[in-house]
């Protein structure tokens, strides 16, 4: 449908449910045509090996957000095919599968195919703005356009699609806030990636490798060889019923023993074979129905679960201390030796303990364990808090979205 051009610049009485103070309240509503110039790129031609051994980043629709990509075109295929210049700061929007919608504001100079569409505003529009206005109608567009399936999204589309703007300092302001807020976010998720990964190389160090009694990083003031036990001289099964009126709990992955009630899933099952259900108490370990992925969960919770799965409790208690066994147990070293015992068993199968039993775990005495146990509960800690930030962050930033644009 062609839209005149004064429809596009009316006035637009409806306002957005949060604004800012201090600015002219009346809209204008335009299309992203009206406001900006675009164009998209083209792909060198791949049988020309030297056109991809220049040093221009060749960004490709699932790159749109990144500062890095795969692969890097010389002058020469820019010269000798359709791909175009794209600067740091231009919007960058993909047409194209699966990856369709997704925008962002580019974070390098590099070149573009024809995957992607690169945006500029014009003199007195906000790159943010539009931005972010296009990644809130993210799923509108694709449900009017696309039927919410993968297909291809086109120029002539984008430059159609009408928003409501602000005056340019109200514009700037908006940005300004969802730069922030993004700002805010990429930080939290570049801390919470090198805490993940000092755990990860920690747990690779802190604990002896296969052969040896000693680890290669140590904390302060401890020496001398790490004991070696097989499991069943450690962990006995145990298998406690008749008590249907605790809550019944499920094992996570990441978690733990969770309430089933908490976790959000809808999971049937019968109250009346309740009583045939396990009892676990807090520091015991279950091992459920994804073991040969490292299904051992810890539990800090009292309650009842699953027949199908097998509760292991400490011979000696008072030398034992689950939040150190809980970092081997659930740990990329001992998920790989589990496959000595898993050979052939499937999802939706636990092994037993009698599979369990056999591997040796070499271990140091209480309070190396429980200074260990602190090092990686702080650490844990770390990750959950930052996760949890990122979690309001991203809702307070959804939220912004819907109530700042219309």
């Amino acid at each position: 449908m062609n839209i005149g051009k004064n429809s596009c610049m009316q006035r637009v009485n409806k306002l957005a449910k949060i604004r800012f103070k201090g600015y002219d309240i009346s809209l204008e509503r335009k299309t992203i045509g009206d406001i900006t110039t675009s164009f998209s790129g083209g792909t060198p031609k791949s049988s020309n090996k030297s056109y991809y051994e220049g040093n221009i980043p060749f960004i490709r629709s699932g790159e749109v957000k990144s500062k890095q990509t795969e692969l890097f075109i010389s002058d020469e295929a820019l010269n000798n095919s359709s791909a175009k210049l794209v600067e740091k700061g231009d919007i960058l929007y993909a047409l194209y599968g699966a990856t369709s919608g997704e925008v962002a504001i580019s974070r390098i100079n590099g070149a573009i195919n024809q995957a992607i569409l690169a945006i500029k505003p014009k003199p007195g529009y906000s790159s943010e703005f539009i931005m972010n206005y296009l990644k809130k109608e993210k799923d509108n567009i694709l449900e009017k356009y696309l039927q919410g399936g993968q297909g291809n999204l086109s120029a002539a589309i984008v430059k159609s699609i009408e928003l409501s703007l602000p005056s340019q300092e109200e514009q700037s302001a908006i940005g300004s806030l969802f730069r922030t807020l993004d700002d805010l976010l990429s930080s939290y998720k570049d801390n919470l990636a090198n805490y993940k990964a000092l755990k990860a190389t920690m747990l690779s160090k802190m604990f002896p490798k296969a052969g040896q009694t000693v680890p290669e990083i140590r904390l302060g003031g401890f020496e001398g060889d790490w004991e070696i036990k097989r499991a069943d001289e450690i962990f006995k099964s145990v298998s406690k019923k008749n008590r249907a009126s605790l809550p019944v709990l499920s094992a996570s992955q990441i978690d733990g023993m969770v309430l089933r009630d908490e976790i959000g899933i809808d999971i049937k099952y019968d109250e009346a074979t309740l009583n045939n259900y396990k009892v676990v108490k807090p520091g015991q370990f279950v091992i459920h129905l994804r073991s040969f992925q490292g299904g051992f969960a810890l539990s800090k919770l009292e309650g009842i679960t699953s027949p199908a799965y097998t509760i292991i409790d400490f011979i000696d208690k008072a030398n034992s201390l689950p939040d150190f066994w809980n970092s081997i147990l659930t740990s990329r070293d001992f998920i790989k030796r589990l496959e000595t015992v898993t050979y052939g068993i499937r999802d939706g199968k636990s092994i037993s303990f009698k599979d369990f039993s056999s591997l040796k775990f070499v271990f140091p005495e209480f309070k190396e364990q429980q200074a260990i146990g602190a090092y990686f509960s702080n650490l844990d800690n770390l990750i959950n808090s930052h996760q949890e930030k990122i979690s309001q962050l991203e809702t307070l930033k959804k939220k912004l979205l819907q109530d700042m644009f219309i």
